[in-house]
């Protein structure tokens, strides 16, 4: 395949599934997921290697570095805001940062799993760079790290709006913090979907579980091991 048309592609696909989003907005047919699913099959299908697909489309993947320096536009219109709840976002991400690292190892231990597979699983609820780096770090692969961290995102995609519907939570802090803890990024596109602060709350969650992910897993995964 040529490099314009896997990008071409790519794009239709995605035009096409945001389509179906908007007019049944139902949480299992975010884009993000049935986008995936479909180019999946249409590859599958013609026989083309993920190789070829991905080839001259580096254009795309250049794009996540200005889509993530973006969110720091909602956070600095709502700085003070932010300042305002500092002590409840530092204290609950800090506590799910380490309650993530601790039950991915722990789960990974009762499944028992190779320590190569512990270390790349456990820091899977931070977002796909970073936690490429911590795996590195603690002896993981970084590949299979990347894989359970688009896992982790699916599945929070579809369950965090479930859970904020089930609980009939109404606070936006609480909404983009679940949102950022449990999709990363993706996460955080949808919390946008709720509204300026869920996305701002998501954000900013995101980032600080990054950040607290990087000091904890060196410390506590070999402790679990």
């Amino acid at each position: 395949m040529r490099p314009w048309i896997n990008i071409g592609l790519t794009l239709a696909v995605y035009l096409i599934c945001r389509w179906v989003y908007r007019r049944y907005p139902l949480p299992w047919l975010n884009p993000m997921l049935t986008s995936v699913a479909l180019l999946m099959v249409l590859l599958l299908s013609t026989h083309t290697s993920y190789a070829a697909y991905i080839r001259g489309s580096d254009l795309l993947t250049l794009l996540l570095g200005p889509a993530t320096v973006a969110f720091a536009v909602p956070l600095h219109r709502h700085f003070e805001l932010l300042k305002r709840h500092a002590v409840e976002l530092l204290c609950g991400i800090a506590l799910g940062s380490l309650l993530a690292v601790v039950s991915s190892v722990s789960l990974a231990r009762l499944l028992r799993l190779t320590p190569i597979l512990m270390d790349s699983l456990a820091p899977r609820s931070v977002t796909t760079p970073i936690a490429m780096q911590v795996s590195a770090q603690l002896g993981g692969n970084a590949i299979l790290t990347s894989v359970f961290v688009i896992a982790t995102a699916f599945v929070g995609l579809v369950v965090g709006p479930l859970t904020i519907r089930w609980l009939k939570i109404q606070s936006a802090l609480a909404k983009g913090m679940l949102m950022g803890m449990g999709a990363h990024g993706i996460g955080t596109s949808r919390a946008f979907e709720f509204g300026p602060l869920e996305g701002t709350f998501s954000s900013l969650s995101m980032i600080l579980a990054a950040a607290f992910t990087v000091l904890l897993a060196p410390l506590v995964v070999p402790f679990l091991r």
